[in-house]
């Protein structure tokens, strides 16, 4: 099959990559493996399947990376814990002390946390600037910078990169290129075709998709980047378990599917803000007025079910439009099923507070999910006040 996924469809990928029938017992769908370890023929004698133990490698877990490769088009993937996990290991395999990484200025609060309280402590530097400023980038380059670290479409304000433009910088400078795709995912967008590097995942959104998992990945065509990635990992035993990676295996499945009504519905509720009295300014790279829409319609399929927008009436406003919501639920995360509203600024960007990331306090962040869009317009109306 290995050889056939390059020919192969987007949606036929997604269903069969990784994924064949079990050998034992005709399983179409990939079993759940839930074991921590594996017999050997001898003493250091492993099996043809190559597992010794799970921490390691897991039947479900290679599937499920055969999968994530096959989608991002890249050779090889793997799995991780969280999101999170997976950004820690790229970052510690890709820097070291006295090494500085480039962050855009609008970025995941968790990255800005990670390198902000964490790898500051190790001696890495970093410093933000807007990625969609190419010259402004190349500025930013010092000689000891060793990663671009881009988000297109950005957390939470939905700002669009040239992830090509950026790839020349970083080649140019001797840094490695990372692109968190998490909002467009793989069938929005493929920055590995782009010249990036590494593709990082939170498999928690839209590859699982259904709000039942947490889980990250890494994705790239270096061979020496994957085994650094793949020894870092087995090191420190940030590996999702059996059961995660079947349910991120699962979701992966439908992720066309989904990715085309979350951008169906996303496209209603933004007609549905642009120009409402009580609505400043609708963050979304499907708009002609974005000042990256041409950017994101010559590197993205569609635009996506993320949408933000600021409240006219201020920060105070904005916490009131969230709690008046009755389907979009008011919780942390994003690409799910279910729509969600958040305020970045008091939860999952809080720790930028005081840093040039943070986020005004009248925007709002949408997950916008798959229930049938008239719902999902007249809710968030009713929440404005209408």
């Amino acid at each position: 099959m290995a050889d056939e996924t390059g020919r192969w469809g987007f949606e036929t990928r997604a269903i069969h990559a990784g994924q064949r029938p079990d050998p034992r017992t005709g399983s179409v769908i990939v079993p759940i493996y839930a074991t921590s370890t594996f017999i050997q023929d001898g003493v250091g004698g492993v099996r043809d399947g190559g597992h010794e133990y799970s921490r390691t490698t897991n039947p479900t877990r290679s599937a499920l990376e055969e999968a994530l490769a096959a989608l991002e088009g890249g050779r090889y993937a793997l799995a991780f814990a969280s999101g999170m996990a997976a950004a820690d290991v790229a970052l510690r395999t890709l820097t070291r002390p006295g090494d500085h990484v480039i962050l855009g200025g609008d970025a995941y609060g968790g990255t800005f946390r990670l390198l902000d309280k964490v790898l500051a402590l190790w001696g890495v530097a970093h410093s933000s600037v807007d990625l969609s400023d190419v010259e402004a980038v190349r500025a930013a380059v010092r000689p000891n910078t060793k990663v671009i670290w881009c988000e297109s479409p950005t957390n939470p304000l939905l700002g669009i990169a040239d992830i090509g433009a950026l790839a020349s910088v970083a080649a140019t400078a001797g840094a490695r290129l990372v692109v968190d795709n998490t909002f467009a995912t793989p069938y929005l967008q493929s920055p590995l075709g782009l010249g990036a590097d590494v593709v990082l995942h939170s498999t928690t959104k839209y590859l699982g998709g259904h709000s039942d998992v947490v889980g990250g990945a890494l994705i790239t065509s270096n061979e020496h980047l994957r085994e650094e990635f793949f020894f870092l990992r087995n090191a420190v035993g940030a590996v999702p378990s059996p059961f995660d990676s079947w349910l991120v295996l699962r979701g992966a499945k439908t992720l066309a599917l989904r990715m085309e009504r979350h951008s169906d519905n996303a496209e209603r509720v933004v007609r549905a803000l642009v120009g409402h009295p009580k609505v400043g300014k609708v963050y979304y790279p499907g708009l002609p007025d974005h000042p990256g829409h041409e950017v994101a319609a010559k590197q993205m399929r569609r635009f996506g079910g993320m949408v933000s927008f600021s409240v006219a009436g201020g920060e105070q406003a904005a916490l009131e439009v969230a709690s008046r919501t009755k389907l979009f639920i008011l919780a942390e995360s994003l690409g799910g099923i279910e729509s969600l509203i958040e305020h970045p600024g008091k939860m999952t960007h809080a720790s930028t507070t005081g840093s040039p990331l943070q986020v005004p306090g009248n925007v709002l962040r949408l997950s916008v999910g798959i229930e049938d869009a008239t719902d999902l317009v007249a809710d968030l109306l009713q929440a404005l006040g209408d």
